[in-house]
């Protein structure tokens, strides 16, 4: 029996047109997964399911992540579609310059209006998705729900306060959600978590690139933190994502598994 089969289930990924997201969702569909992509912007959407259509039978929900409506709507078309919910992915999420600490700034220069919109898009719009696509699990007394943590939540990154404070509470809203779901529903249902290291995505491209595409400091300084020396690709969050959402993890569940190339062990000397 191969613990990691995971063909003929049900994948929903929530901002899953982005680069991690795209690059969980390729993956999912190689694996024989029915993929969902669940995001605001129906053109980005359609043209992922299209890509992913060659593999495996994929559909697009047009829904925010903080409105509960529309995700019940996306909710109700995946059962029509599919019947089950069997994983689910939250990784929509990302930053704003008024949530993070610009060079020559201080914490009394914080925008609280972005710094409010970033914590409720990475925790809020982990939890509600959560809330309405896990109901559906409890229904089937079995699922794996798996978010999306970060580096900026197990030590101090500075500059990005409010991104790093939201994700922290990710770590706690996953052991938090796992216990829940085990004492109440049994332990069908597993809730984990990724926490990426440093990869390039569109939201903090200009953060670690410059115009030219070369490091900026800020990167440079990732990279000696990393002890593989380099920042991270997009497939190379695939397999954990593969080992959580399948069989292979059975056992497992409220854990938050770094994938960073050592940046969380190293202590830079």
């Amino acid at each position: 029996m191969n613990l990691f089969d995971i063909k003929g289930r049900v994948a929903v990924i929530t901002g899953g047109y982005g680069v991690l997201g795209s690059s969980m969702a390729r993956c999912l569909a190689n694996e024989g997964v029915h993929v969902v992509i669940v995001g605001r912007h129906e053109e980005k959407g359609q043209q992922l399911v299209k890509e992913l259509s060659v593999s495996t039978e994929a559909l697009f929900c047009q829904a925010d992540v903080l409105d509960r409506l529309m995700l019940e709507r996306a909710k109700e078309a995946i059962i029509t579609r599919f019947g089950r919910i069997d994983i689910l992915i939250n990784a929509a999420g990302g930053n704003m310059p008024g949530a993070t600490i610009a060079p020559g700034q201080t914490i009394f220069d914080l925008d609280m209006e972005h710094f409010k919109r970033v914590s409720e898009l990475n925790l809020n719009g982990t939890v509600l998705p959560t809330i309405v696509f896990a109901d559906q699990m409890v229904k089937q007394k079995k699922g794996s729900v798996i978010n999306v943590s970060s580096m900026t939540a197990q030590s101090v990154v500075t500059r990005v306060v409010g991104y790093s404070g939201a994700k922290a509470a990710i770590d706690n809203f996953t052991r938090w959600m796992a216990v829940e779901m085990a004492k109440k529903f049994g332990e069908g249902i597993r809730v984990n978590a990724i926490a990426p290291g440093f990869f390039l995505t569109e939201q903090n491209r200009t953060l670690l690139t410059n115009p030219d595409g070369s490091l900026t400091d800020r990167a440079k300084d990732v990279v000696r933190a990393t002890p593989f020396g380099r920042m991270g690709e997009a497939e190379e969050l695939n397999g954990a994502i593969v080992y959580l959402a399948s069989d292979a993890s059975k056992f497992v569940t409220g854990v938050v598994l770094p994938i960073d190339g050592g940046f969380s062990i190293f202590s830079g000397v």
